[in-house]
C-alpha cells in the first residue's frame, strides 16, 4: 500500500491517530518527535520473535531522531502473559528512570502491545505507550482501543486497566515475515467484524481468503483499514465497554475458555476466537435467534480461511466454570455475544446453564 490511511479515535484528551503505511516503520522516529515534542528517552519492548526481525530498523530511526532508546525484551507466547513478566518490565522502568512523560513503543503482537501497555497504565501511575503492531491480530484488533492487562491461571486478561496509547502505527509490509499461523490467527479477528456488524464485508474477506493467505497488498490493505475503522467506532462509541463494545467480544468468551482449559499451549488466540465463533452460532441456532444455515456460513467461512472449526473436549462443567470467570460478565452472569444472523450480533444475558450443557453435548 503506497497510500497512507490515518483515522483518529477521538476520546477527548485520549484521542490518538492510526497511522497506516507500507513503510512506515522506518519513519517512526520522526512521528514519535513530533507527538512527544523535544526528543528524549523511551523503552522498546518486544520479544524475542519480532527483536531479531525489526528491532534495529525501530532503534535506527529513532536513534536517528535524537531518541535515547533502551530495550526489554520479552520471551514470544501467550503462556507469557503474566504477572511476572510484567513485574519484569516494570523493574527495568524502575532500573532505567523513566521519567512521566518518556514512552514505552510496544513492538510485537497482541501479547506485547497488551503488557507493555498494562506496564504503561501503572509505571509512575501512567507514561505514554505507543502501539506499533506486527501480526494481523495486533494491527486489525488489539492494538486499538487501549485494552491493556496480563492473565491469571483461573482467566484470560484478567488483570488489567482501559488505557489508550499516543500512537498506533500500522506498517503492513511487516506481515511478510508472519509465520503462517500467526496470519490465520488473525484473519479470525477480521472475519469477526464481519459477523458482528457488516455482512458484505463478511462475504469480501471470504471471498478473497486466497489473496488474503497469500498477502496480496491491495487486499491486505482494504481489510487492515476496514477493520481499524470498525474498532475506532466502536471504541468512541464505549471505550470501557459498557454496551456496545462487548458486541467485539464474538466469540471470545467461548475461545478464551479453550485457551485457558488448554493453558494457552494449543491454540493462537485467533483460533479459539474461529472455535468459538462457531459455537456462538450455534448457540444462535439452538435459542432461534438466528436462521438455520447460519452456523454452516459460518464454518464455511472460516475453513476458507484454513482456521480450525472442531471443538476441543472438555465437559459442560469444566467450561461453565471457566467462563464464569470471564471479565465480561456482569455479576455472576455470563453474558454471551450471540447472533441474529451474519452481520447481526446482540449480547445475550438470558443463556442458561442448561442451554450450555445442551450446546456442548451436541458437539460430543
Amino acid at each position: 500500500m503506497s497510500a497512507i490511511q490515518q483515522y483518529t479515535v477521538y476520546l477527548a484528551d485520549r484521542s490518538y491517530e492510526i497511522h497506516i503505511e507500507s513503510g512506515c516503520l522506518k519513519n517512526i522516529g520522526d512521528a514519535c518527535s513530533k507527538l512527544f515534542g523535544q526528543a528524549s528517552r523511551c523503552l522498546i519492548i518486544s520479544n524475542d520473535v519480532v527483536a531479531p526481525l525489526y528491532l534495529e530498523v525501530l532503534q535506527s530511526s529513532l536513534e536517528a531522531s535524537g531518541w535515547q532508546v533502551s530495550q526489554h525484551i520479552m520471551p514470544d507466547g501467550e503462556q507469557y502473559k503474566t504477572i511476572q513478566t510484567w513485574s519484569a518490565i516494570l523493574d527495568t522502568l524502575m532500573n532505567r528512570k523513566l521519567s512521566r512523560n518518556e514512552p514505552i513503543i510496544a513492538l510485537g503482537g497482541g501479547v506485547v502491545g497488551d503488557i507493555a501497555g498494562f506496564a504503561a497504565a501503572c509505571y509512575r501511575r501512567g507514561i505514554p505507550f505507543v502501539q506499533v503492531p506486527t501480526t494481523l491480530l495486533a494491527q486489525v484488533d488489539s492494538s486499538v482501543g487501549g485494552k491493556t492487562a496480563v492473565s491469571h491461571p483461573l482467566g484470560k486478561n484478567m488483570i488489567g486497566a482501559f488505557y489508550q496509547p499516543k500512537l498506533v502505527w500500522i506498517d503492513p509490509d511487516v506481515l511478510q515475515t508472519l509465520a503462517p499461523n500467526q496470519l490465520r490467527a488473525g484473519l479470525a479477528e477480521v472475519i469477526k467484524y464481519g459477523a458482528i456488524w457488516d455482512e458484505s464485508f463478511f462475504n469480501y474477506v471470504e471471498q478473497y481468503a486466497e489473496q488474503l493467505h497469500a498477502l496480496d497488498a491491495e487486499v491486505v490493505s482494504k481489510v487492515i483499514i476496514a477493520s481499524c475503522k470498525y474498532k475506532a467506532e466502536i471504541v468512541m462509541q464505549d471505550e470501557t465497554e459498557q454496551g456496545a463494545r462487548a458486541l467485539l467480544n464474538l466469540g471470545h468468551t467461548f475461545g478464551h475458555a479453550i485457551e485457558s482449559m488448554t493453558h494457552y499451549t494449543s491454540y493462537l488466540h485467533g483460533e479459539a476466537v474461529a472455535i468459538g465463533m462457531r459455537m456462538a452460532a450455534r448457540l444462535s441456532e439452538q435459542l432461534r435467534y438466528a436462521p438455520s444455515g447460519t452456523e454452516a456460513r459460518m464454518v464455511k467461512a472460516l475453513e476458507a480461511l484454513e482456521l480450525p472449526v472442531d471443538v476441543p473436549r472438555f465437559s459442560a462443567e469444566q467450561w461453565l466454570n471457566v467462563m464464569g470467570h470471564d471479565k465480561k460478565n456482569v455479576g455472576s452472569l455470563i453474558r454471551y455475544i450471540l447472533l441474529h444472523d451474519i452481520g447481526d450480533a446482540f449480547i445475550a444475558e438470558d443463556v442458561t446453564d442448561k442451554d450450555i450443557h445442551t450446546l456442548i453435548a451436541s458437539f460430543a
